[in-house]
């Protein structure tokens, strides 16, 4: 049975020749690819300890699990997909709303945990029925508008509970970030949000030295004096131990809060395998269930012990698409890599100490550039927004989760905010279709124009890319690769 874990040497297994590529099924000498490993974990570090941060979950756990994940997708691909899985910033809007409503850290990874299922079992039909399920019931106009209003619900988050810690630290770390960015190239794009994030540590750090406490709330919302960068934690954590463990609580206002992320991941690994294919010059088509269910499946596990849901990573693609090393043997290195920094609790206690001030700097741009992902989805599928059926159920159903705006169904049941607004989005667009005019029906480009090979009437296309988001758009790689 192939699991995909046997490669051959590629050359001398040094240096790979101007403009050769590393196979999937190839590796280079186990040092560089080790090295290799290391890298890609550099890559998945800054959103992948980051969101479980903004979850309120363990960031130790996260980052553990996302190893596991990684070799779970590695096997169930056989190795053909080369990808790494890591926290999904996707779920960090639906983590902030269950808790907004009383709900604790078992109830945030059950909810999750279902919606793993759900993208298990899409996964399982797109393999039996092929892409064009998943298009008729999520058409662009849909994707896009669910993507973006998850990322715009987040902006109460930043200006009520971080960017109030400590503003002038926010505001430094948000240009910071920003000119990284812009103006940082190759690997160092990459890592913006990493790189932002140490430069916040530094910063606070300074602050702390130079002008003392500082007198502002605390994450709880108390006003007090305080440390901005307060590591008492660390020297206190042990060098070796394992992460907390917690079992998920299901609650079903929860779960209808967290379920409209399953559409974002779905345009999103079918935009990755679509890059990575690109890249590869493998036709990946046949993976393509096989890799959504996997992202499921890891997810699913994940949340099982209390660790956030994991897909695939668009900054990973990019180190491929910078080194033209696509061997999966150091995708297993950095899984390796991971499960080792999952084990040390001082480095989680490091990631837990992470200043208010900063994370209010980095999730301005972090959750804008999610939002705005929904419009680049758009724009890459030449989405017509003058068209009314378009146009009235995004409107309507961005509002309502953007705004919070509820629907109190019984005394103990109301839907609000991104639950809502998706609701609005998918049915009112369906409905809408069901009575409007022939000539509003023109057909969109299939899955974004992520997989378009399933559609020889569609147009070839990028997908849309993420960035710095760990993994929230459809299709990042591609538009990589075309740079």
């Amino acid at each position: 049975m192939n699991l995909g874990v046997r490669w051959t040497l590629h050359g001398d297994g040094r240096t790979p020749a101007p403009g050769a590529v590393v196979r999937p099924d190839e590796r280079l000498t186990w040092p560089r690819t080790a090295g290799l490993g290391a890298q890609h974990v550099v890559a998945m570090f800054g959103a992948s300890f980051v969101a479980p941060v903004l979850m309120g979950l363990d960031p130790n756990l996260a980052i553990m699990m996302s190893g596991v994940a990684t070799m779970i997708f590695l096997l169930a691909t056989r190795g053909r997909v080369p990808s790494y899985l890591g926290c999904s910033l996707s779920f960090v809007g639906v983590a902030a709303a269950i808790r907004a409503g009383g709900g604790d850290s078992a109830t945030v990874t059950g909810a999750v945990f279902v919606v793993g299922a759900a993208l298990f079992l899409a996964g399982l039909a797109v393999q039996r029925f092929g892409a064009r399920i998943i298009h008729a019931a999520m058409p662009p106009i849909v994707t896009g508008a669910v993507v973006m209003l998850i990322g715009f619900n987040l902006a109460p988050v930043t200006a009520s509970t971080y960017w109030p810690q400590d503003q002038w630290t926010a505001l430094l770390v948000m240009l910071f970030t920003g000119l990284a960015v812009v103006c940082l190239r190759g690997f160092l794009s990459r890592i913006a949000i990493f790189l932002g994030l140490l430069f916040g540590y530094l910063l606070s750090w300074v602050l702390d030295r130079v002008f003392g406490m500082i007198n502002s709330p605390t994450a709880e919302g108390k006003v007090t004096d305080h440390w901005r960068l307060d590591l008492s934690g660390v020297g206190k954590a042990d060098w070796i131990g394992l992460p907390s463990f917690h079992g998920p609580s299901f609650e079903w206002s929860a779960i209808l809060v967290a379920l409209p992320v399953v559409i974002a991941l779905i345009a999103e690994n079918a935009g990755h395998v679509k890059a990575v294919g690109e890249m590869t010059g493998d036709s990946l088509d046949d993976k393509l269930g096989t890799a959504i269910a996997a992202d499921g499946a890891a997810s699913m596990l994940s949340t099982a012990v209390g660790g956030p849901p994991n897909t695939t990573y668009s900054e990973n693609i990019g180190v491929m698409a910078a080194t033209r090393v696509y061997s999966t043997a150091a995708y297993w290195a950095a899984a390796g890599f991971a499960l080792l920094f999952g084990l040390c609790p001082k480095f989680g206690a490091v990631v837990a100490a992470i200043p208010g001030g900063v994370l209010g700097g980095i999730t301005v741009i972090l959750y804008g550039m999610i939002g705005l992902l929904g419009a680049q989805i758009w724009i890459n599928a030449k989405v017509d927004l003058s068209n009314p059926l378009n146009l009235v159920p995004a409107a309507a159903g961005i509002i309502i989760g953007v705004g919070g705006v509820s629907l109190k169904i019984t005394d103990d049941f109301e839907l609000s905010g991104i639950a809502l607004g998706t609701i609005v989005v998918i049915t009112g667009y369906h409905v809408l279709r069901a009575f409007a005019p022939a000539h509003m029906k023109k057909r969109e480009p299939l899955l974004d124009a992520g997989t378009s090979t399933y559609d020889s009437d569609s147009e070839t296309g990028s997908g849309s890319g993420s960035g710095s988001n760990g993994g929230s758009g459809a299709g990042s790689g591609g538009a990589q690769v075309k740079r």
